[in-house]
């Protein structure tokens, strides 16, 4: 397994981590098998292990599993996600932050986090605030570096600033979502962090199981597929047919094909891997040596344009500018020219 910088922190990463929200005992995995898998990921060269306190008991799963393997692994997990009903109990304040690092550190068994990371943005708390506590996390050892995921580009800028104005520790990462269907952070988030130089874990590059090969026009096994919209979009199915013959043309299962275009982006540090079973690893430990050519990254771009997204996933992190009508409607009686 090759290794990769993760932006300037200095650590060494490989090319594929291993996400582990699968692993909760709510998504229907047994923690042996789940030990399993992290282990034999562990065997295979991969050193990121990425979990989050909203995962269900994923974090403990993942505690129990790297007991004796601790040393061994990039470990990082994330926050501000919901976990309860106390509207407290999630965002990113440092009331919240000094408690969720505690119960994060409980739960995985560790004395320190190695990356930790702001699930989403917080757009009711001053980013200074979250800087100010997650600096004074690393300044107590309690973490090493930390991280944010699917931050829009003006808001990892203005992260980046209010760290050098004001002395703070600077997100050293970014985790958005990124496969051959959604390459929206293509045109500013890549571009962005590689400016910063900012390491980058992708997630989704299966596209959510739609690249796995198990999903056609006339096929989806995919047992999630009747709960979240963008698994049955037919623009994403549509551009998954033409995928196929590309895939087939360069003697290739479509995981491999999925995964080779997503880390060979030069803004890419490391692609998370959601396997379920062991067979799932398996199959994607095999595509570890694939190159895809000039030929076969041009062709992915002719069906998907750079900087593009396919549709839109239930579980992307949408801005307040677009959520809230308010922001993006006058007021009726002001809407008229006249």
């Amino acid at each position: 397994m090759q290794h990769r910088t993760l932006g300037r922190t200095g650590i060494k990463v490989s090319p594929y981590a291993l996400g582990t929200l699968m692993f909760a005992t709510s998504m229907g995995n047994d923690p042996a098998d789940s030990a399993r898998i992290i282990h034999k990921a562990i065997d295979a060269g991969i050193n990121v292990i990425d979990t989050a306190d909203a995962y269900g008991d994923s974090e403990e799963v993942v505690g129990k599993a790297l007991e004796g393997r601790r040393d061994d692994v990039v470990l990082a997990t994330k926050f501000s996600r919901p976990t309860g009903q106390d509207p407290n109990h999630q965002g990113a304040s440092r009331r919240w932050i000094v408690t969720a690092v505690e119960n994060s550190l409980r739960r995985l068994r560790t004395d320190h986090i190695d990356l930790y990371q702001l699930h989403r943005p917080d757009p009711d708390t001053d980013i200074e605030e979250t800087l100010a506590a997650l600096t004074d996390l690393i300044r107590s050892g309690k973490v090493r570096a930390i991280g944010a995921s699917q931050t829009p580009a003006s808001d990892i800028v203005e992260a980046q600033w209010v760290a050098e104005r004001r002395g703070l520790a600077r997100f050293h990462t970014e985790q958005p979502v990124y496969s051959i269907l959604n390459r929206g952070i293509e045109r500013e988030v890549l571009p962005t962090t590689q400016r910063f130089g900012m390491g980058t874990l992708v997630w989704g590059p299966l596209g959510q199981g739609l690249l796995t090969g198990r999903v056609r026009r006339d096929h989806n096994d995919l047992r999630r597929a009747g709960l979240v919209q963008h698994l049955t979009d037919g623009r994403r199915l549509d551009v998954v047919e033409q995928l196929v013959p590309v895939a087939a043309e360069a003697g290739l299962p479509m995981t491999h094909l999925a995964m080779a275009f997503t880390i060979a982006h030069p803004g890419v540090t490391c692609a998370l891997l959601g396997a379920r079973t062991q067979h799932h690893l398996d199959d994607l430990l095999a595509g570890l040596d694939v190159t895809l050519s000039d030929d076969v990254l041009d062709r992915i771009d002719e069906i998907v344009p750079p900087g593009t997204d396919v549709g839109a996933l239930d579980q992307a992190y949408q801005p307040p500018a677009l959520e809230d009508l308010s922001l993006r409607r006058r007021p009726l009686a002001a809407r008229a020219a006249a």
